[in-house]
């Protein structure tokens, strides 16, 4: 299956858009929000600062009258440069180019399961700018085989998870966590959509460098295929 046709799957399989947090929110109550380089507002906080960037997001939604920013699919950020884990001084190697979908909502929040499936495999990702706590989910439907990787958790998510349990299209799988525990970044959902997990187990790369990114931007497909943000 190449990616175009992984991509038209998703969208036959998505027969309205599929919610991965808190069922309860309306959609007109989501926004997009541009945390690429281009946007100047991030140049005027600390991005080191979990809090600073709690204290954008939050103005940002109370502006707004929002309850969840979302947006980053194959966004170029700057955020990552904090990290060693993903700023290797090299541009062709420097990790900043997002995979997946960031939901912006507070901690606590439920997060929910986006297909039928099974407990993959679940991990504390605890380097510095890591996902934390993170769920991936397998998935197979019509003799199709995919994963959905859900990463920023509270760490209370994970203890009651065993490898092959049965999970619901809706489930509450976990709660999402705060910055004392998701790799120091304001409480979101980090949301991604695998092909292959290339035997990975409890982890998959959500950040590419442009060397990688042909690969990961077809081994990754944007999530909004499913989950129809902003039609």
């Amino acid at each position: 299956m190449t990616s175009t046709t992984f991509s038209i799957f998703l969208a036959e399989i998505a027969h309205n858009p599929i919610v991965v947090i808190d069922a309860s929110i309306d959609i007109s109550q989501y926004m997009p929000i541009d945390l690429s380089e281009a946007n100047d507002d991030l140049k005027q906080f600390d991005m080191s600062s979990a809090i600073a960037w709690h204290d954008y997001i939050t103005s940002t939604l109370g502006f707004h009258n929002k309850q969840v920013a979302y947006g980053g699919y194959l966004e170029q950020r700057g955020m990552y440069s904090r990290s060693a884990y993903f700023n290797t001084r090299h541009p062709e190697t420097e990790r900043n180019i997002h995979l997946g979908i960031d939901l912006w909502i507070a901690a606590g929040t439920p997060v929910l399961a986006a297909f039928n499936g099974e407990i993959h495999s679940f991990k504390d990702n605890t380097n510095y700018g890591d996902y934390g706590p993170t769920i991936i989910l397998k998935h197979t439907i019509k003799t199709v085989t995919f994963y959905t990787l859900y990463g920023h958790l509270s760490r209370g998510s994970l203890p009651s998870l065993k490898v092959g349990d049965i999970i619901r299209q809706g489930e509450m799988i976990a709660i999402l966590g705060d910055a004392k525990v998701n790799g120091e970044y304001a409480p979101h959902l980090h949301f991604q959509v695998i092909r292959d997990l290339q035997g990975n187990s409890g982890d998959y790369p959500g950040v590419t460098c442009i060397k990688d990114l042909e690969f990961y931007k077809n081994n990754c497909p944007d999530p909004n295929i499913i989950l129809g943000l902003g039609k």
